[in-house]
C-alpha cells in the first residue's frame, strides 16, 4: 500500500527528507540519518496545507541548540502550516516514523489512525500518528506531539534547522517575503524576531 507521508519541518527539503530514505547526514544536521530498508525513491511529492499550528519546542536535537517543529492538537480553521507530502510505501512509512523517533520501533496499526483521526503510540516527541484524509486514494498521515499547545514551552530554532525549512518552502515555490511573514506568525518565532533579524537569520 502507498502512503501520502506529510511533513511541515525539516523534511520540506527534497534533500533533507531523501536521507531518511537513503541513509546519509543531510545538510546542516549533526546526525546520519540510517536509511529505509526499501531505498525507492518517492513515487511523488506535492504541497499540502495542514489544518494544524505550527509551533516551535523543545531545547536540543541532531540540530543542536534550539527548537524544532510541531503541529499542535487541535485542528484550526483559521491557522493552516504548509507541508510537503511524499508518496511512499507502507513499510518506508514505518520506517521514517523510526527513524524520527531515535529508532524506536513502532507498530501501527494504520485503519484505526484513520478511523480515529490520531492515536498515541509511545511517549517520544513525535508521538501522535494524525491522519489528513486521502489524495488520490492513498491515505495521508504526519506526525506531532501529543502534548497540548498551552502545555508547551516555544524554544527559537537553530539556524541550521530553519534554514533548511525556508529552503524547502523556496523549493515549494513561496518567496522570501512569503517565507518572512509565514514563519513571523509562528510561535518559537514570533517571540524572537523582528522580520529583519529573521530574514537575516534564514539566510546565514
Amino acid at each position: 500500500m502507498d502512503i501520502w507521508y506529510a511533513s511541515y519541518g525539516s523534511n520540506l527539503m527534497k534533500d533533507r527528507f531523501l536521507a531518511y530514505i537513503y541513509g546519509g547526514r543531510p545538510p546542516g544536521s549533526n546526525q546520519s540519518e540510517q536509511g529505509c530498508r526499501d531505498k525507492t525513491a518517492p513515487k511523488e511529492s506535492e504541497r499540502i496545507d495542514i489544518p494544524f499550528p505550527l509551533y516551535f519546542s523543545k531545547e536540543r536535537s541532531k540540530w543542536g541548540e534550539g527548537g524544532v517543529a510541531f503541529i499542535g492538537t487541535d485542528a484550526s480553521s483559521e491557522e493552516k502550516t504548509i507541508g510537503r507530502m511524499y508518496l511512499i510505501t507502507e513499510e518506508q512509512f514505518y520506517d521514517v516514523v523510526s527513524q524520527e523517533n531515535n529508532g524506536l520501533q513502532v507498530e501501527l496499526d494504520l485503519m484505526e489512525i484513520e478511523r480515529k483521526g490520531y492515536v498515541d503510540i509511545h511517549h517520544g516527541w513525535y508521538n501522535r500518528m494524525v491522519y489528513l484524509g486521502k489524495r488520490d486514494g492513498a491515505p495521508i498521515f504526519t506526525f506531532t506531539s501529543s502534548l497540548p499547545i498551552n502545555h508547551v514551552t516555544f524554544t527559537k530554532p537553530s539556524v541550521a534547522y530553519l534554514s533548511v525549512i525556508a529552503f524547502g518552502l523556496m523549493e515549494l515555490g513561496l518567496g522570501e517575503d512569503e517565507i518572512v511573514d509565514y514563519l513571523m506568525a509562528k510561535e518559537g518565532i514570533q517571540e524572537e524576531f523582528t522580520k529583519a533579524s529573521l530574514r537575516k537569520y534564514i539566510r546565514k
